[in-house]
């Protein structure tokens, strides 16, 4: 750790002004021995912001904001004070102070190692616009990326072969510092050290002074790993960097929004639609440490995450992550792309509107944390309520921060009250015809869930059957197609999601397929099978599995074809639709009869116009 002594500090003030350092961010005019220009701290109209080199001090009459160079440097780029300190040095020509001799030979040799990755970052920029580069060119502007961004970025191409070994030991680079940084990987058995990246796309990684220290590799077509990045190294330890956070801490800091995307493409591509407060974890989930630097820019960082299962499953290792760590102000939000798509295909195809659209729907962390509640646990009986309840209270109590776990316990005790509620008072019909004088209170309407298909609609287990045996079977008949067919999941889990089955057990085994779904990329009904049956629904999956259900749908069968599975699950998933309005529409007509009134001949006029004619292909699909 670095000693700034009173006399350090005064000699890059000496070195540095004020109106220098201020004048990057804010216009100044000058007005006698002072400056003057709009506050970088208030959205104003007038100058009320003064700077004064003399003195060595900016200050703002609209928000009182006051300090010297340091201080702006804190306050306008979310920098800790050794950082303002370590940046204002270096522009100023002074080495930084350091403890002891060992101390001076770390900084020493880092200093040596950063410059071979620079050196190797240069090489990369050099062979993207060179012969060996044209086809990684290619795929960047495939990606519809323009050559300000790959500038911006630097990105770049590792030809194949050891050029980075062999360009950098002819400028005399001591080759152990080209495998201190992975530049170079060490030789086995005997055998010559080489270039770690080869024939990919280059991702510089860069520090927080916007320096490359590390790189992440592209394959272009097919080959694994897909990404391949640079190990820890002394420069180097990816739990406690963020790609891209040089290039967005200026609007994080100045907006006091930031967006976490998962991967490199995601950030260029926001970057690129006017999103520069965008950065992206280094290949893990995100770590204490990350999130916490996070914070340094937003309270409530915004977890930007892919519609497919993968992403659903690193949006709950997040909530899980940051869970213990929640203080007073400071949170997540979790913004889920829809199904099949990411950022970088939002921005590219739809626009910085679409992308705009999902980040303002991004859900707060409460809101994950009590859906994957109801995705894990069931509570149809008195005592499973109790479980459930006891799961609730024991999450909550994962929150470290007092005041934060006790507004979690609350939260949650008010939901688990609205959610064990009886659902309808005597004379209210399932979707909300209610007799006597307030008549129709029509459907609940409100925002879509920011998870429809991770977490699906919980069911209160004490819902009566709808739809009678015809509607249990179909039941049935949608969980066996999607068991015995899993890879259809993509295309009906929100459905399925939404669902609530009559049968509290299946309804269980429902909603534990979905999550198993949601959290895997296996897409293989062994596996389901087996983590179900351990999950102790084996009886269950006996019953459904083995039973004569494959008589009325042939398309559920294990033989079935994909298409199949799935055109038969839609044509069910409609009756499905169909039986719940049809029974609603017979709850309807006896209000009417019961409490004849313009509400209760509105509320069935409206219910007629929904079921509309019968088709006749209404029926149940037959065999395969």
């Amino acid at each position: 750790m670095a000693t700034f002594t009173p006399q350090f500090l005064d000699e890059i003030r000496a070195r540095i002004s004020v109106s220098s350092v201020v004048g990057r961010k804010v216009k100044l005019i000058r007005r006698g021995r002072e400056f003057i220009g709009l506050s970088p701290f208030s959205h104003e109209k007038s100058p009320s912001f003064t700077v004064s080199d003399e003195k060595g001090f900016y200050h703002c009459f609209s928000t009182q904001e006051h300090g010297d160079v340091f201080t702006f440097l804190m306050k306008t780029q979310n920098l800790t004070f050794p950082e303002a300190v370590e940046r204002l040095a270096e522009e100023a020509g002074l080495e930084m102070p350091r403890k002891s001799v060992e101390q001076v030979q770390e900084a020493a040799r880092a200093t040596l190692q950063q410059q071979a990755v620079e050196a190797g970052c240069g090489i990369f920029e050099d062979a993207l616009r060179g012969p060996d580069g044209k086809k990684a060119l290619e795929y960047l502007k495939g990606r519809a990326l323009t050559d300000e961004t790959i500038k911006r970025f630097r990105l770049g191409y590792a030809p194949n072969g050891n050029v980075v070994k062999t360009k950098l030991a002819a400028r005399g680079t001591d080759p152990a510092l080209l495998l201190e940084t992975r530049l170079v990987s060490p030789g086995k058995d005997g055998r010559d050290s080489f270039d770690f990246f080869r024939d990919r796309v280059m991702f510089p990684i860069m520090d927080a002074r916007g320096r490359p220290v590390a790189f992440g590799g592209r394959v272009m077509g097919e080959g694994e790993p897909k990404y391949l990045n640079s190990p820890d190294t002394p420069l180097f330890h990816k739990g406690q960097m963020l790609y891209g956070l040089s290039l967005a801490r200026e609007k994080a800091s100045a907006d006091n929004e930031i967006i976490v995307a998962e991967g490199y493409m995601d950030v260029i591509a926001l970057a690129q639609a006017g999103f520069t407060n965008a950065v992206a974890p280094l290949g893990t989930a995100l770590t204490e440490t990350q999130i916490a630097l996070l914070w340094r820019f937003a309270p409530e960082p915004i977890l930007c995450f892919d519609g497919d299962r993968a992403g659903r499953a690193a949006a709950l290792r997040g909530a899980e992550r940051a869970l213990p760590l929640l203080k007073p102000g400071f949170s997540l939000r979790f913004a889920m792309m829809p199904s099949g798509k990411d950022p970088d295909d939002i921005c590219r195809r739809e626009g910085p509107a679409a992308m705009a659209e999902v980040l303002k729907a991004a859900a707060p962390l409460s809101e994950v944390v009590w859906n994957q509640l109801l995705a894990e646990h069931t509570y149809d009986t008195p005592e499973r309520k109790a479980g459930f309840e006891a799961h609730a209270m024991a999450k909550a109590g994962q929150i470290e921060d007092e005041t934060v776990r006790s507004q979690y316990r609350s939260l949650f005790k008010n939901k688990i009250y609205e959610l064990f509620r009886p659902s309808r008072a005597p004379g209210t019909s399932y979707q909300g015809f209610k007799g006597g004088q307030k008549g129709f209170r029509g459907p609940k309407t409100g925002p879509r869930p920011a998870f429809p298909m991770a977490f699906p609609r919980p069911s209160t287990g004490t819902e009566a059957s709808r739809g009678g045996e015809s509607r249990v079977l179909r039941e049935r008949i949608l969980l066996a197609a999607v068991l015995n067919h899993p890879e259809i999941g993509d295309r009906v889990e929100e459905r399925l999601g939404a669902l609530m089955f009559s049968d509290a057990r299946l309804d269980s085994l429902r909603q534990s397929a979905l999550l198993h779904l949601a959290q895997t990329q296996e897409l293989d009904f062994a596996t389901l099978r087996a983590h179900l049956a351990h999950q102790g629904f084996a009886q269950e999956l006996a019953n459904l599995l083995d039973s004569d259900i494959y008589v009325h749908a042939g398309f559920a069968r294990p033989q079935a074809t994909a298409d199949q599975a799935l055109a038969g699950w839609d044509h069910t998933f409609a009756l499905c639709q169909r039986t719940d309005l049809e029974a609603d529409l017979k709850r309807a007509e006896q209000d009417l009869a019961e409490n004849p009134s313009e509400q209760t001949f509105a509320a069935l006029k409206a219910l007629r116009e929904q079921t509309g004619p019968a088709d006749d292909d209404d029926q149940d699909p037959g065999h395969l």
